[in-house]
């Protein structure tokens, strides 16, 4: 799979600095759109903060709730209310209380099996958008946010699975996971997720460093092809940036 142009790199000075960058983007994102707006979550531990700041009074007011639609890029297959769910965190964090309930859309989980939550979800994002083929000139993401996992992976995009390597179905489900926790997953593929007028990575901390390293050397990991149509931004603090690195930006 051929990689679109190359990421713009922009430094935070910390998590902190990192979470209000991220919000501001989410924020020009939704601006620029004034009619109906999709934006697809992320789950781990990267935008935690993230998702604080947005339902937090300084942030919340400023979003036209009502326009706007929240999907996620993947999920444990665990129930809606098991603490490793990656919908449930951003429900607790900002979604609930704020967001109407139809314009949060997770990913099925109580299907029986991971391909049948696949399954479901595809029709869902088939619906929202309104045809089951993508239309390069008609993203169906305003924004993607995205993480990046110690081995290179993002959303649940393992490296060495065949799933990175899915380009017909928008969505599909994997029955193991290559990092904790191991449980069955459900992810959007990269094409899907390519289509979107901006993809947000955010990467933070000195527990990133080793894997930044590789992506920024140019190691083909999932995190690395994983490219909007659009623009795509790593979004990095200086704890995660590798000494090496810190002179070229």
């Amino acid at each position: 799979m051929a990689l679109a142009g190359q990421p713009k790199l922009i430094v935070a000075a910390d998590a902190e600095a990192l979470a209000h960058a991220a919000a501001e983007r989410v924020m020009a994102r939704i601006a620029a759109n004034p009619g109906r707006i999709a934006i697809c979550l992320t789950g781990g531990s990267s935008p935690k903060k993230l998702y604080q700041l947005l339902g937090s009074d300084a942030w919340r007011g400023k979003i036209p709730w009502e326009r706007v639609h929240w999907f996620i890029g993947d999920e444990r297959f665990v129930s809606e209310s098991d603490p490793l769910s990656n919908m449930a965190m951003a429900r607790a964090a900002f979604l609930d209380g704020n967001a109407p309930a139809g314009h949060i859309h997770p990913i099925p989980t109580t299907t029986g099996n991971p391909d049948a939550g696949a399954e479901a979800y595809a029709r869902e994002l088939q619906a929202y958008y309104g045809a089951e083929q993508l239309d390069p000139s008609r993203p169906l993401f305003d924004m993607v946010l995205m993480g990046v996992g110690p081995d290179g992976h993002t959303a649940s995009l393992f490296p060495g699975f065949p799933e990175i390597e899915e380009t017909e179905r928008w969505v599909v489900g994997l029955p193991r996971a290559n990092v904790a926790p191991f449980v069955p997953r459900v992810s959007l593929t990269l094409p899907v997720l390519a289509s979107c007028h901006e993809m947000l990575f955010e990467i933070a901390g000195h527990d990133k460093q080793a894997i930044l390293t590789r992506l920024l050397n140019g190691e083909t990991l999932p995190a690395l092809r994983a490219r909007s149509n659009g623009e795509t931004v790593w979004l990095v603090d200086e704890a995660a940036l590798p000494e090496e690195f810190r002179g070229r930006r």
